[in-house]
């Protein structure tokens, strides 16, 4: 391999890796499979797609490429050279409007050219679920779909040209069509079509989710000969692409989506067939939902909008020139649909609300059943007027197989999605079992084993059972023409690998011993992080609608920085062949900058807790060894900060001294941009400490940082509450979180500052009287941490018996004070929006008549993670995501809102603003 790296060099090629970690970040996609590459490659300019492949034809080395790694069939994966394009490849080089279409580079994500588009008024057709973060090239290679291709069409339907590379090296623009005719390949590809052109008609093409294969129907000539969309969906076998030319089409002028409830998901499928009648070219999507996913969306805490009766749904979505038009249509969608009940919906948020729950569905579905549901059997399709009885079929082969499945996905294009919960203990062999009996009975209704994600290494092999040997010979032939040496992603659709190799679940997990409950996943760490399926919504930008994960991605845009990358390391460390176990280098790579925001918590659909996972894992790695300086320091700065209480005015004197302002700084680990912390004058608990011993009406806990750092959101909140009329005090006794401990996993001492934390509030929140918490990251702790640390009755009383302040405001009969024309800013601390939820702070604030701005993300600073020398750069690139941009575009008038200690910080740092905490604000308001 260290010719192939030096034969890429000398070709320009720069962006090349064989690392462990890099070899572990795409030894995945979001399939079962699991391939160990040779190499990485992440090209810089489309010229370096040639030179990967004549190093790749030189060497004898395969070449993968990769969009965004969101394959579930096993179609990114390879073991020679895998091909990332989205790290560099990513520009959209041109669009014409007029013309109604777009030039771009295949790492272009799907949302970034929707945006691109969206002024113009006109949009790309396809969006799979994942268009938050998959890439044109991806598409591409798959023939993606999405939910409208009843009004868009497939990929292939939408492309106008291509730049391509075939594996002969030969390199192709397939428009305009002169070019196309003078090129070797494509004569050889149309001389083998006309040589069986009578079976090409009658076998491909037959209905529109007919993936599987190479659709050689776009070669014939009554179809013009489309070179491009030939090699669209032929998932990296054939040639590598150095730039596509899509197709545009105007965005809907009005769209009204019509969710109708069903008994059974079978019992709505048997109506798809009278919606399409009834819709027409009206109707842009039919999709299909199980309530099991429905019920795993409501247990996450995520807000699900109104949904009609029954158990299985359809969401029908119509298009039309006008509003009025649009739902004359619903309605008459609705009279043929017989269903038990149906909901019209028009607001877009509202909209956008359900269709979130049906683009999380790969993921939410993987943890819908009593055990671990996986892809493998994906998204089989029929024709749509045979789905209601495949989909019976489908559910007696999943009992006969001893398996359960949730079936959900394109019911108006026949097109099924599913995770089973299949079982690996025996190497594969009843996965193998029920796919060959699944592909037998779907060729009974002349059904295609995909219908939208390709074969790749989950259904190549099964290729025989769907078509005819004379058609597996054409596609022999086309692969050898494309790519004789069989260079490009072997193992797929040509010369297929076993359906049953190179599964990634089932592999043995090292028996590591965790100090955390772990109770989600039955106390092991190994099943934790193999939560992550691979669906990638960490590579997504989720903050628009408040969401976090993943801030340090978004701002490197390197696999290693997502929540994906960093599970991918500690399952190859935790099986010990690729990564040598948790000690190895690349996991603290992977770590290192991790934010510890437990954004991926509440936004992974799998409930990725990479947080928790990163707490364990240095526990482990730095057990009975010298920690880092920064853990000494910053890692336990609530107890620093109680013995410096007596001495703050002096010790914040000294620290104005630039000299000694920089040697603490040093010796602390933090980085010398930052700015050192004040210490309170005097703590909150001191300040409040009553001789009167009345029972209150409400305590306030004192956590770390409001004590010795922010005593003034302490005083705010208690003359907002005695405002209300209650009687306030605060509890005098020491109660730490423990979460600096925590998140430098010193978990052994984090575990007995817990527990006497809990032990000192137990008797509060059990007297009945309410408890508040001001710090975010403290009181989320306590919720979430806590339970992981001090397993008990006593600590599941505190995590749910303390509240945050506007918990409690919205619970009692409070009249807010009026903050109408008052313009906020906010930034919800991370663990405020991943753990407690931050509805009740925004409905209180409008409630007040306040105009909210919530921003999305993290804030960058993150507790020690800003301040810790390494990690500016980082912690300054994510606040300038969007709380930076944010602030500098409010009002002059405007509250910048920001209840976390970090929040207020990173803002004083890095924007000279003063921030607000909730307390504050409500106390400074009009009454």
């Amino acid at each position: 391999m260290n010719d192939v790296l030096a034969g890429l060099r000398r070709r320009g090629v720069t962006d090349v890796s064989d690392s462990t970690l890099d070899r572990a970040l795409y030894s995945s996609d979001a399939s079962l499979y699991r391939v160990v590459p040779q190499a990485v490659v992440r090209p810089r300019h489309p010229d370096e797609l040639a030179a990967v492949l004549e190093v790749a034809r030189e060497a004898g080395t395969s070449v993968t490429m990769r969009g965004a790694g969101t394959s579930i069939a096993g179609n990114a994966v390879g073991p020679g050279i895998v091909v990332d394009t989205s790290r560099h490849l990513n520009r959209i080089i041109s669009v014409d409007a007029e013309a109604r279409t777009a030039h771009v580079q295949p790492g272009v994500v799907h949302a970034q050219l929707q945006r691109r588009l969206a002024p113009l008024g006109l949009r790309y057709g396809p969006d799979p679920s994942t268009h938050t973060r998959c890439t044109i090239g991806g598409m591409l290679g798959n023939n993606a779909c999405g939910s409208r291709a009843l009004g868009f069409g497939r990929t292939s339907d939408n492309v106008a040209g291509l730049d391509v590379v075939f594996g002969t090296g030969e390199a192709v623009k397939t428009a305009p069509s002169n070019t196309v005719r003078a090129s070797a390949v494509g004569a050889d590809l149309f001389a083998l079509v006309d040589a069986s052109m009578a079976h090409v008609r009658t076998e491909f093409g037959r209905f529109g989710r007919q993936v599987s294969g190479y659709s050689l129907e776009h070669l014939l000539p009554e179809k013009g000969r489309r070179l491009d969309r030939f090699l669209v969906g032929s998932e990296g076998t054939l040639a590598l692409i150095a730039s596509a030319t899509v197709e545009l089409v105007p965005e809907p002028a009005s769209t009204v989506l019509v969710a109708l409830g069903y008994p059974s998901m079978v019992e709505a499928a048997d109506v798809v067939p009278a919606i399409l009648a009834a819709g027409g070219r009206s109707l842009v999507a039919c999709e299909g939902l199980d309530a099991r996913i429905v019920d795993v969306v409501r247990a996450s805490g995520r807000p699900v909008p109104d949904l009609p009766r029954g158990a299985g749904w359809l969401f029908v979505e119509v298009s039309a020139a006008s509003s009025g038009e649009a739902e004359s249509l619903a309605g008459l969608v609705i009279r043929k649909a017989d269903a038990l009940d149906h909901r019209v919906v028009t607001a877009p948020p509202e909209q956008a609300a359900l269709w979130r729950i049906r683009e999380d569905g790969a993921g939410l579905a993987a943890r819908s059943l009593g055990r671990p549901a996986y892809s493998g059997w994906e998204d089989a399709a029929v024709p749509p007027e045979h789905l209601g009885a495949w989909l019976r079929d489908f559910e007696e082969l999943l009992r006969a197989h001893g398996l359960d499945g949730v079936p959900y996905g394109h019911f108006g294009d026949g097109c099924v999605h599913v995770r089973i919960d299949f079982e690996f203990d025996d190497g594969g062999a009843r996965f193998r079992s029920f796919l060959t009996d699944c592909a037998t009975a779907l060729r009974r209704y002349g059904g295609s084993l995909s219908g939208e994600h390709g074969d790749g290494r989950a259904r190549s092999e099964l290729l025989p059972m769907m078509y005819d040997e004379h058609s597996i010979a054409l596609f022999i032939a086309a692969k050898r023409i494309c790519d004789p040496d069989n260079l490009l992603n072997p193992g797929v659709l040509v010369d297929p690998a076993p359906v049953d190799a190179d599964l990634r679940p089932g592999r043995p997990v090292a028996p590591v011993r965790p100090l955390l409950a772990l109770a989600h996943d039955d106390g092991s760490l190994g099943n934790a992080v193999h939560r992550c399926t691979g669906v990638g919504k960490c590579l997504a930008d989720n903050t628009g609608p408040g969401g976090v994960m993943c801030p340090s991605y978004t701002a490197t845009r390197d696999e290693k920085d997502s929540t994906r990358g960093r599970a991918r390391v500690l399952q190859e460390a935790l099986d010990g062949s690729l990564v040598d176990g948790l000690a190895d280098p690349a996991v603290s790579e992977a770590l290192d900058l991790c934010l510890s925001c437990k954004g991926c918590a509440r936004d992974c659909p799998t409930g990725v807790d990479m947080a928790t996972y990163k707490s364990e894992v240095l526990h482990q790695q730095f057990k009975g060894k010298r920690r880092p300086r920064s853990h000494y320091t910053l890692g336990r700065l609530p107890r620093w900060a109680r013995l410096a209480s007596r001495a703050a005015p002096a010790l914040n004197a000294s620290l104005r001294v630039k000299p000694l302002a920089n040697l603490a700084r040093a010796v602390a680990g933090m980085d010398q941009r930052r700015g050192l912390p004040t210490f309170a004058r005097s703590s909150l608990r001191r300040l409040t400490r009553a001789k009167e011993t009345a029972a209150p009406d409400v305590w306030l806990w004192a956590d770390s940082f409001t004590d010795h750092f922010s005593p003034s959101s302490g005083l705010a909140a208690i003359r907002v509450l005695e405002a209300a009329g209650l009687r306030v005090r605060v509890i005098d006794e020491t109660a730490c979180c423990g979460l600096t401990w925590i998140t430098t996993g010193q978990l052994d001492a984090a575990r007995t500052i817990v527990a006497r934390a809990v032990s000192t509030l137990h008797p509060y929140v059990a007297s009945g009287v309410p408890v508040i918490g001001l710090e975010p990251s403290c009181l989320a702790s306590l919720r979430s941490d806590a339970t992981e640390l001090v397993p008990g009755e006593r600590t599941t009383a505190v995590a749910g018996g303390v509240r945050t302040l506007a918990e409690f405001l919205t619970s009692i009969d409070w009249t807010p004070p009026d903050l109408t024309g008052v313009e906020v800013v906010a930034q919800p601390h991370c663990h405020h929006a991943s753990v407690l939820g931050w509805e009740a702070d925004e409905a209180l604030l409008r409630r007040a008549g306040a105009t909210v701005t919530r921003l999305g993300g993290c804030c960058g600073l993150a507790g020690n993670f800003g301040v810790e020398r390494g990690h500016y750069e980082v912690s300054v690139a994510v606040a300038e995501h969007t709380l930076l941009p944010a602030v500098r575009a409010a009002g002059p008038e405007a509250v910048v809102l920001a209840d976390g200690m970090s929040c207020r910080v990173q803002l004083d740092d890095l924007a000279g603003v003063r921030a607000l905490h909730l307390a504050e604000l409500l106390a400074g308001a009009r009454t």
